[in-house]
Formats: structure tokens, C-alpha cells, sequence
């Protein structure tokens, strides 16, 4: 398998509203601290790689605040795609990994905040219908046996969020996210006959 040595970072500027997409090298992101700006000067996205752990610190379009979170350093460098998500709305706010994945989830973000931005009034869910859809599926595959963790339980449970739902592994932990927020959300949880909630070393 080909060393990858490119990241992509992306995430929405909370006040101009667009998707911000910069590609970095390996080497320039282990140097020191890097910033990604948006165009129009008014948010940044800070990454600083701190031995086996990277912070980051990234604006949300959604809260309006900004979320410090962190994750082991070779996930950050090698996973397909990394995706952290807004505490208060469920929706992602910042996508990190190879090219096609994250420019694929930021399109599916601004599908979610097309939606968001035209329902003015808040709902229980951003799109019930979905969510509805989302949580049917889960369930035929609950009812197969088909939810399980690498840590090797296959005892979880759910928590339901405005546009996602996280399976938590009840063993060791580990959240896998589920998008609830577009009809492609439906689309990808269809064609699945099972899920792996990623375990905790």
C-alpha cells in the first residue's frame, strides 16, 4: 500500500457559511502548529501535533463556538477519514483524510445545512423523515445481529442526536456515528449488513 503524505482538513466557516478545504503535507502538519483560514479572515481551523496525540481546535458553524478536541496522532495521519462532530447540534463540523472521503462528507455537510438553513424553526430532528428511515435500518440490523465491536462485544446501546445517532460499545466505550441527516445518509445505511464500532485500544 502507497505511504500516504497528504492530508485534506475541511470545515464550514461559521460566518460566511462556506466549506473550507486545504490540502497539507505530512511533513508541514509534524513541523509546529498550522492554521487553515478561511478566505474571508474571519475563522480558522488550528491543528497542533503533540507526539502520539493532535489538537485542534475548530470553528462550528452550528453553535457558533469553537471545540477543542484531540485524537491519536497516527489516526489523524493514516485514517481513510476522521470526522468531529458539534456536541450540541450532532452535525459534523470538521473532516480529516485522503481526498475523495472528505470531499465527499463536506458535500453531504452542506446538504445537511442547506436543509438546516431552510427550516428556520428548529425541529426535534433536522429531517424526521431520515432520522425515521436511519433508525428503521439500525434496527434490521440489530434484529440480524450485525452491531458489534472490534473489542469484541456485541452489547452496545444508542443515543439519538438531532442529525445522527452513535452506537456505543457498552465493553469498552468506543462510539461509532451514524449521519441522520440526508437522504444519501439513507441511502449508505441500506446498503450495510452490518456495522463495527471501531474499539478502544
Amino acid at each position: 500500500m502507497p505511504q500516504q503524505t497528504k492530508r485534506f482538513l475541511a470545515y464550514l466557516c461559521p460566518r460566511c457559511r462556506q466549506s473550507v478545504i486545504v490540502e497539507k503535507d505530512l511533513f508541514a502538519l509534524a513541523a509546529g502548529p498550522v492554521r487553515i483560514q478561511c478566505p474571508c479572515g474571519k475563522s480558522e481551523l488550528k491543528i497542533d501535533m503533540m507526539g502520539p496525540r493532535v489538537d485542534l481546535l475548530v470553528p462550528c458553524a452550528f453553535c457558533g463556538r469553537e471545540h477543542a478536541v484531540s485524537c491519536p496522532s497516527d489516526a489523524f495521519l493514516y485514517r481513510k477519514a476522521l470526522a468531529f462532530s458539534c456536541s450540541a447540534s450532532g452535525l459534523d463540523c470538521c473532516y480529516v483524510g485522503e481526498e475523495g472521503p472528505v470531499y465527499a462528507a463536506t458535500a453531504r455537510l452542506e446538504q445537511a445545512v442547506d436543509k438546516l438553513d431552510a427550516q428556520g424553526e428548529k425541529g426535534v430532528f433536522l429531517d424526521e423523515i431520515v432520522m425515521h428511515e436511519v433508525l428503521s435500518e439500525l434496527k434490521d440490523i440489530a434484529a440480524r445481529g450485525g452491531i458489534s465491536c472490534a473489542c469484541g462485544s456485541k452489547q452496545w446501546s444508542m443515543r439519538v442526536n438531532y442529525s445522527s445517532v452513535d452506537l456505543v460499545c457498552a465493553q469498552c466505550g468506543a462510539q461509532l456515528r451514524i449521519p441522520a441527516a440526508t437522504a444519501d445518509d439513507i441511502d449508505d445505511i441500506c446498503c450495510k449488513q452490518t456495522l463495527r464500532i471501531r474499539g478502544r485500544a
